[in-house]
């Protein structure tokens, strides 16, 4: 019997954010997966007391740009993964007195090349999330809350202040590029408030630096 089979867990810029790696088993016929188990979930350090409670798939054409979004009453953390196609994930840091704070992180994930792995990347509270997806591409993604369109935001990702400076730069290169020319976006994340707009707003003391708890 194959079961879960967890390669790898890494982070990325923002030591909170992390990828888990895990296998796919592939013969001829193709490849079977186990993309969640909870009792191997519940061996990894920042997932052991996280419930998910709310599972969404979601399809985009290429060219299209998600986010910002973020949610709090309550909080919603998020373990994403491609199920088909190719997605730049966007991670901003909204987490008042973080020294990382208004710097936004880029990882992609793709489903191509018939890989022997699948991964997610899990988006804790404190980082408001987007995607960028280059062609066709359906995502899954797991919560740890219901959605709560009373208690959501955005961020306008196109905001001038955002901090790319620890982005891959070819990764902010092509974005960039790609939103000249291809950008497809909901207007509600068109009217996502801007850096400066949302540290007026008494709605982002929701998300306070933690520094010995990272949150």
């Amino acid at each position: 019997m194959f079961l879960m089979k967890i390669l790898e867990i890494k982070s990325l810029v923002f030591p909170e954010i992390k990828v888990i790696k895990f296998a796919r088993f592939m013969d001829e016929r193709g490849f079977f997966t186990e993309i969640y188990r909870k009792s191997d979930f519940e061996k990894i350090d920042f997932l052991k007391n996280k419930e998910f409670v709310q599972c969404n798939v979601s399809s985009s054409e290429k060219g299209v740009v998600r986010g910002l979004h973020l949610q709090w009453g309550p909080f919603l953390d998020k373990l994403v993964r491609v199920v088909d196609g190719i997605m730049v994930d966007l991670f901003l840091d909204v987490r008042l007195n973080s020294p990382t704070f208004g710097k936004i992180g880029t990882y992609e994930l793709s489903s191509h090349d018939n890989k022997e792995y699948n991964e997610w990347i899990w988006i804790p509270k404190g980082f408001a999330h987007g995607s960028v997806f280059k062609e066709k591409t359906i995502i899954e993604y797991f919560c740890t809350s219901e959605y709560s369109p009373q208690t959501e935001a955005s961020i306008f990702p196109l905001d001038p202040d955002i901090d790319w400076s620890i982005a891959d730069p070819n990764v902010k290169k092509n974005f960039d590029e790609f939103i000249n020319h291809n950008s497809l976006m909901s207007e509600k994340d068109k009217k996502g408030y801007t850096l400066a707009q949302w540290l007026k707003d008494e709605k982002s003391k929701n998300f306070i630096y933690d520094l010995k708890n990272r949150v």
